[in-house]
């Protein structure tokens, strides 16, 4: 018996649907599988860190924009939170406290003065995956910000100071450093444009001169992953200081850039860079 031309592409299309439709739920199964996997290769990886990021001295957390703004571009989730710059102990104490809030993994990144913050704070937090140093300063435990510079010449922004006595709400007083605004941009800021440094000087957060002679109670580099960022122009910390620290640290990864102290904001491609291979190197390995 000889079938129909019609019926034969009825039967087929019948067959060809049922093995769409199985197919299709086979790939329904497995895609999340795959997800589960981590991809093509099978590598499990891990959970995707939280960014934070830790302002120094003489700033606010918006000089993290441009970072901030690459990262989020590469579906980071970031926060930048304030660094009272009140001296190391209540920083750190602070910082602390706000990464308790932070759910999962964190890569945590600090500038300048910050990096003592994040040192001290990320001890015995097992969340914090990999500290971040840009152009930070890195005591040890029992070492504070003084002891650990006067290993090196000292750095031009130390003949810029302006000093400013503040009284407390409870009587007790001390002084506020700021940089001479007319200075700024020689040795904090030199490769950004003088419009951008007039408005730094002016804005500029001032930190407790106590915070100078905090020594450290406890120094988190020794236990996670560090990577750093040396600015090869930096006026503000001697640059052969910020090397000494990443090598006695045992940086997993150490960039010299073409950059004053504050890289974050002249080259914020770099720095974001960097945090991105922490935050990978955390996730892949």
């Amino acid at each position: 018996m000889r079938i129909p031309r019609e019926a034969l592409r009825t039967v087929n299309a019948a067959r060809w649907g049922a093995a769409l439709l199985a197919l299709s739920g086979t790939t329904a199964v497995l895609a999340p599988m795959t997800a589960l996997a981590g991809g093509p290769s099978g590598d499990p990886g891990r959970q995707k860190p939280t960014i934070v990021l830790v302002h120094g001295a003489f700033a606010d957390a918006s000089s993290w924009n441009g970072v901030v703004q690459r990262l989020q571009q590469n579906g980071y989730t970031v926060d930048a939170p304030a660094n009272p710059l009140r001296g190391v102990a209540q920083d750190s104490a602070y910082l602390a406290s706000f990464l308790k809030s932070v759910k999962g993994p964190i890569v945590l990144v600090g500038h300048s003065y910050a990096g003592e913050v994040i040192s001290q704070a990320a001890v015995g937090n097992d969340n914090v995956k990999a500290l971040v140093y840009i152009n930070a300063i890195m005591p040890d435990k029992g070492e504070s910000q003084a002891t650990l510079a006067a290993k090196f010449a000292p750095a031009p922004l130390t003949k810029a100071l302006k000093l400013v006595p503040f009284r407390g709400a409870d009587g007790t007083t001390g002084t506020d450093v700021y940089i001479q605004p007319d200075k700024l941009r020689q040795v904090f800021a030199a490769d950004l444009p003088s419009s951008q440094t007039t408005l730094m000087g002016v804005t500029q957060r001032p930190i407790a001169m106590s915070a100078f002679a905090d020594r450290l109670t406890g120094a988190a580099w020794h236990t996670k992953p560090v990577y750093a960022l040396v600015g090869r122009q930096d006026r503000a910390i001697n640059p052969a200081l910020e090397l000494f620290e990443a090598k006695r640290a045992n940086a997993r990864k150490t960039v010299e850039i073409d950059s004053s102290h504050v890289s974050l904001v002249s080259h914020p491609q770099a720095v974001k860079d960097l945090i991105v291979d922490a935050a990978e190197n955390y996730m892949w390995h």
